[in-house]
């Protein structure tokens, strides 16, 4: 599996021989330098370049390419080297661009032997700068890894090579200049526009079209049809974007999975999902014009691909977040290397006698920090710019998102109707970080549910250091629990979805009484022991009929009056009121009840069921853990930022929650 790397992080290398395969958008100078363990290039013999292009275990090309082939062979570089830098660099004294921002992200990849991906790296966030290190692969304990790098200089290659200490920089970026210039002349032009399949942009993230659709189509022969859930979802900027969207503690869809299909004679192989749609999805609404120049192109709600404008903010929702999450992750990678450079550079102040007291050693440390405010002011700014853009898209598509969607407080819910078809997904909460506080990205989970819920009424700190006891949490946590079945109650069309409740000691009575009022459960909430036992058994019996009637091919030989509806268990205070065959019936519905309709919703502290041992541990982990207050426990799929997640609760005071509930009760009753 492909490693997509972002600015600063690391992936082990488990082969010596290697390709790294370079894309841009313009012919680009590649430069790979041989570095010492402290980073230093201690000569031009170190580096090799169009004009000496092989040094031991590297060979570079000899002139300007969109694309490039770097080989390197790990085994065979000295043992004295413990770093290998590629470096990009655009050509100067022609008439191309003179800087990145101009330009295509360059994209960077490190392939085996047999072109398998080992780690892949877009970079992303150049503006003014003409020359960056892309990468490097570095030995850190006897073993290889590769690092995204991203550090871009305005100065060129002149600069490049001078950061990196080595001597009579300027003289070599000279000789690389006329290697180039005098290469030029065939110098290998940009490919044509990426597709659908090969764009790394979220921005390029519409399909190709056909002649027939006002487009060119890039080669000869029929354009391939593209999955409208695969492939089209919309990434952060430059990067790729995955087949089907995992938000932070989902399960991956496997319907999102793209199959290849047998190729055909003399025609495109069909990557297209056997169960979809044979079509490519439309493209996105014209994004409204910059406000005036300089600026950027205005948000529009809705400006994702899709098949619908519910697809559409549902995907854009994702990019959004794909967006925040590598965004954040590219300033902590600044501030980091920042901070790591100043410490280098400090370093070596001390470890010269000379210059640890004096007017030079302090002025080497000033110099050193006020290089390090300099880099993490460029790393702010450059967030700032990203995040002001994400918290206008934010503030276009809020309003715009449909019920299932939107926050209780959205006036989409004053219009609410039973629809007549389930929504692609829901809405459980809120997601943001410390570095954009006021942006908050809608977590959004696919339907019908892959996962149970764990609501956890566990006593914690929350993300603002307060705390709450424990009697308050196990309300909160039932009045979240209450939230979010209302709002499956309310996406599903009439009779589609069925809400069972155990609540053995009755501690839940006054949050479940909107449920109970307005009659959309399927029976009052169970008491007791023997209500445990009654409910457990009857959706235990449920599964196993379900399941054995759809492996035995007889689905639809279901007793008369079966109800085949999605059932959602609600369970409040576990373990109180279960003994060991109840514990047996809930881990059981746990595992094999949502593959057959039947969903967990589980109100528990963790530590109240310690007695049982690890034999719970394969429950917990079966459940997407949630909180009724703010924490931040869930992390993405990429860097693993730890996201503070916040419930969709309802306001207080609003009768919002009655209304719909009311609305899902009388539809209920026509249809029955």
């Amino acid at each position: 599996m492909t490693a997509e790397l972002v600015r600063g992080q690391n992936h082990p290398l488990s082969q010596a021989r290697l390709e790294i395969r370079i894309s841009a958008g313009t012919p680009i100078v590649a430069v790979a330098a041989l570095g010492d363990e402290n980073g230093r290039i201690h000569g031009a013999e170190w580096v090799a370049h169009p004009g000496a292009p092989t040094q031991p275990g590297l060979e570079v090309p000899r002139q300007a390419a969109a694309d490039h082939r770097l080989a390197v062979d790990l085994d065979a570089v000295p043992e004295v080297v413990h770093r290998v830098s590629v470096l990009l660099a655009l050509p100067v004294g022609g008439t191309g661009p003179v800087r990145f921002g101009a330009v295509a992200a360059p994209f960077v990849a490190v392939t085996g032997l047999d072109g398998g991906e080992v780690a892949s790296y877009t970079i992303t966030g150049l503006e003014a700068e003409s020359a960056v290190v892309a990468l490097e692969l570095y030995r850190r304990q006897g073993a290889w890894k590769v690092r995204a790098v991203g550090q871009g200089y305005a100065g060129g290659l002149a600069e490049l090579l001078t950061d990196q200490k080595l001597p009579q920089a300027h003289q070599l970026a000279g000789r690389i200049n006329d290697a180039v210039s005098q290469g030029l002349a065939r110098s290998v032009q940009a490919p044509p526009p990426r597709t659908a399949d090969g764009d790394r942009s979220r921005q390029a993230a519409a399909p190709a079209l056909g002649p027939d659709q006002g487009g060119t189509a890039p080669q000869p022969g029929p354009v391939p049809p593209v999955s409208p859930y695969g492939g089209q979802t919309p990434g952060g900027p430059g990067q790729p974007a995955p087949q089907q969207p995992s938000y932070p503690g989902s399960a991956p869809d496997s319907d999102g999975v793209t199959q290849p299909s047998s190729a055909t004679a003399g025609g495109p192989i069909d990557y297209s999902h056997p169960r979809r749609q044979n079509a490519a999805p439309p493209p996105p609404p014209p994004t409204a014009p910059p406000t005036g120049p300089g600026q950027p192109a205005q948000p529009v709600a809705g400006d994702a691909t899709g098949w619908s404008m519910e697809e559409r903010l549902y995907n854009q929702v994702w990019g959004m977040f794909e967006d925040l999450a590598r965004t954040t992750a590219a300033y902590r990678s600044a501030v980091d290397f920042a901070e790591s450079r100043m410490d280098k550079e400090l370093e070596q102040v001390l470890s010269d006698p000379r210059s640890r007291i004096g007017g030079q050693g302090d002025a080497a440390r000033e110099a050193a920090r006020a290089r390090h405010a300099q880099l993490v002011a460029q790393a702010r700014e450059a967030l700032d710019r990203d995040l002001a853009q994400l918290a206008a898209e934010a503030d276009v598509v809020e309003p715009a998102l449909p019920p299932a969607y939107a926050r209780w407080d959205n006036p989409a819910w004053h219009a609410y109707r039973v629809p007549m078809e389930i929504p692609m997904a829901l809405r459980l909460g809120d997601l943001h970080l410390p570095e954009a506080d006021r942006i908050r990205i809608p977590m959004l989970v696919r339907l019908p549910l892959e996962r149970g819920l764990w609501i956890d009424s566990g006593p914690a700190g929350s993300a603002d250091g307060s705390f709450t006891d424990s009697h308050a949490m196990s309300r909160l946590a039932m009045e979240t629990a209450v939230a979010h079945a209302a709002r499956l109650l309310a996406v599903y069309p009439a009779g589609e979805f069925t809400v069972h409740v155990i609540d053995p000691a009755g501690s839940g009575a006054q949050p479940l009484a909107p449920l109970v009022q307005t009659g959309v459960l399927a029976a009052p909430p169970a008491l007791g022991a023997a209500g445990v036992a009654d409910v457990l058994g009857r959706l235990t019996q449920r599964v196993d009929l379900v399941q054995m009637a759809v492996r035995g091919g007889a689905a639809d030989s279901l007793p008369p009056g079966f109800d085949t509806s999605q059932q959602l268990l609600i369970v409040n205070d576990f373990p109180h009121g279960f003994d060991d065959r109840a514990v047996n019936q809930l881990r059981y519905l746990a595992d094999e009840g949502p593959a057959f309709g039947v969903h967990l919703m589980m109100v528990a502290d963790r530590e109240q069921s310690s007695g049982y041992g690890p034999l719970l541990d394969p429950l917990w982990r079966s459940l997407l853990r949630l909180t009724p207050v703010a924490d931040d426990h869930l992390a993405d799929p990429w860097v693993g930022h730890a996201w503070t997640y916040e419930p969709s609760l309802v306001p207080p005071g609003s009768q919002v929650l009655q209304q719909v509930l009311s609305r899902v009760a009388t539809a209920r009753t026509k249809y029955m």
